[in-house]
């Protein structure tokens, strides 16, 4: 199944063809929620956006005429609370697949609110959105000089405590650093001497996770787009854009029935993901949180250099 293409005009009054998701990702390649929230739901209310291809570079058009669900990704996603209500005006439904790590002692995610506002964001959304509608991500996990897998274990019961109550799930994922260069090479400028998980590492983590899950949170825990099998432990695979979660938080919307019972996995994805077709609107080297173990950003300057240029020009269609 392909995305829906119709004809829009743009704001300079030209007509385009452009894709109509039901689902919308927003995003994986850069935090809208954190940073550019006004930007998409001005976009929303425009009825389109301008994407740019991060490998051709070419631009092309995604209406938001047949969109019915969106599923957000950020770590500060505090700046979605007033419009939550927009949404649920317009009849779209959403959840927010929210990263809440803890490396503030290390200074890997430099420019992320301190982590006990952002616990608070987090019990604020699932007043609003309920259980389910905010997703728990402890993401990536990294191992360090300094980060080793009792001091993991202890950051995810600190925030697994905290959110008694507020989440039903954990998603982690294990950091994959040399395959992106550039990841490695920002690493080592800022004298983080990191260590690749092994399978034997990976094991380990998961079973002590386990039997910490088991006796004190009874979560669901999930890994994203991890190929190593960890069922042993009740550890499923995630699928992020998620249908199952997606029908149970719209149960009565028809439409976005028929499109889940008919939809395939996103073949625009890792091997591993198990995520179903949506269209994500996202640019990458747009995100100034400025995490040092970043694959979307070629550097930190760049990517506070694009932020800038795109909040100078808040009427514009595309993030870029």
């Amino acid at each position: 199944m392909r995305h829906k293409t119709i004809s829009i005009c743009n704001d300079n009054g030209t007509e385009v063809m452009a894709q109509a998701p039901v689902i919308i990702s927003a995003s994986r390649a850069t935090d809208i929620p954190a940073f550019y929230a006004d930007w998409f739901f001005r976009r929303l209310e425009k009825g389109y956006i301008r994407w740019r291809n991060p490998f051709s570079g070419q631009d092309s058009y995604v209406s938001f005429a047949y969109t019915r669900f969106i599923v957000f990704w950020s770590k500060n996603p505090e700046p979605l609370l007033p419009y939550l209500r927009t949404l649920e005006e317009q009849g779209i439904g959403c959840y927010i697949q929210y990263t809440l790590n803890d490396y503030e002692a290390e200074r890997l995610e430099p420019n992320v609110p301190p982590l006990q506002e952002r616990i608070d964001t987090f019990r604020r959304l699932v007043d609003v959105l309920g259980i389910g509608g905010v997703v728990w991500r402890f993401d990536p996990l990294i191992l360090t000089d300094n980060i080793n897998i009792d001091f993991l274990l202890g950051k995810i019961a600190y925030i697994a405590d905290a959110l008694a109550g507020y989440t039903a799930k954990l998603i982690f994922s294990f950091a994959d650093i040399e395959p992106y260069k550039k990841v490695s090479r920002n690493l080592r400028l800022s004298g983080i001497n990191y260590r690749e998980w092994d399978e034997e590492s990976m094991r380990g983590f998961a079973s002590r996770l386990s039997t910490m899950n088991r006796d004190n949170w009874n979560f669901r825990i999930a890994t994203c787009a991890e190929r190593i099998d960890l069922s042993e432990y009740s550890i499923e695979h995630n699928r992020c854009i998620d249908p199952e979660l997606i029908g149970r938080l719209a149960p009565n919307d028809a439409v976005l029935r028929n499109f889940l019972y008919n939809v395939k996995t996103d073949c625009g994805q890792r091997k591993a993901c198990g995520c179903v077709l949506s269209k994500d609107i996202g640019a990458y080297n747009t995100c100034p949180h400025g995490c040092l173990y970043c694959y979307a950003n070629t550097s930190s300057a760049s990517a506070f250099a694009n932020y800038k240029k795109s909040i100078a020009n808040p009427l514009t269609d595309s993030i870029l």
